[in-house]
């Protein structure tokens, strides 16, 4: 996949999220109040919940807001208990899609997701009938213009962070690392005070699948635009390779 831009397609995504602040902080308070509820309220204890500490920066999310999500869950919150379901299936021109969401009405979630499918003349698969087909790695994305780091040298602290690949692409430099590892490449990397877009553990899908058919492009965009605008969907992933 060298040489395709994931980071103009995450710019992208980001683009279109910035103008829905409401989704993203809900987004974050619902991870916030699952990381305290799993590791306690002290970030410097609790590194999940210090990585999305970071996560709610990056997104502008006041502090006062951040603090009060923690404290909140702290406290016991509002008595939500979140769900943490994933689903997959098949869109047009056989892309698979992996949606992780956050929900506390598991109805609710299941029925916009599925409406999201038939929107754009997919369908829902069983568990596991697409995962196979992706690798879960955690990867992150840099955005070369504004990295100081020469490729050479963002390798080698990338490899000596833990990494297991290293990739330049047009616009970004992608570097990935066992699940496991996560963190510890994260908290190394941050310290270079690099110019990271994003940072997660990922479904990388294995290949990806070229869609030229505009009907099943539009209809997949369909899919995926109802995806983006429903509260319960944290992430999807897809093995789609835009053009």
């Amino acid at each position: 996949m060298s040489g395709h831009s994931k980071f103009a397609n995450i710019r992208a995504k980001k683009e279109k999220n910035d103008a829905a602040k409401g989704k993203i902080y809900t987004m974050i308070g619902r991870e916030i109040a699952i990381a305290v509820k799993e590791g306690g309220a002290d970030p410097a204890n609790n590194f999940k919940l210090k990585f999305i500490i970071q996560k709610a920066k990056a997104a502008n999310m006041p502090n006062e807001t951040i603090e009060r999500g923690i404290k909140k869950a702290a406290g016991g919150g509002d008595g939500a208990e979140y769900f943490q379901l994933r689903y997959e299936g098949y869109g047009p021109g056989g892309v698979a899609i992996i949606i992780d969401t956050l929900t506390d009405n598991k109805n609710r979630t299941a029925a916009n997701v599925k409406s999201a499918f038939t929107k754009g003349q997919g369908a829902l698969g069983a568990p596991n009938s697409v995962s196979f087909m992706f690798d879960k790695k955690g990867q992150f994305i840099i955005d070369k213009e504004e990295c100081e780091m020469d490729a050479d040298e963002l390798m080698m602290a990338a490899l000596d962070a833990g990494a297991e690949d290293f990739k330049d692409e047009d616009d970004s430099y992608e570097i990935i690392c066992d699940p496991d590892s996560f963190d510890a490449v994260n908290e190394e990397l941050s310290k270079l005070e690099l110019p990271i877009v994003s940072a997660e553990v990922a479904m990388i899908p294995q290949n990806t699948v070229s869609v030229t058919d505009e009907v099943m492009v539009k209809n997949l965009r369909r899919t995926l635009d109802a995806l983006d605008d429903d509260d319960d969907v944290q992430q999807y992933y897809t093995n789609w390779e835009e053009e």
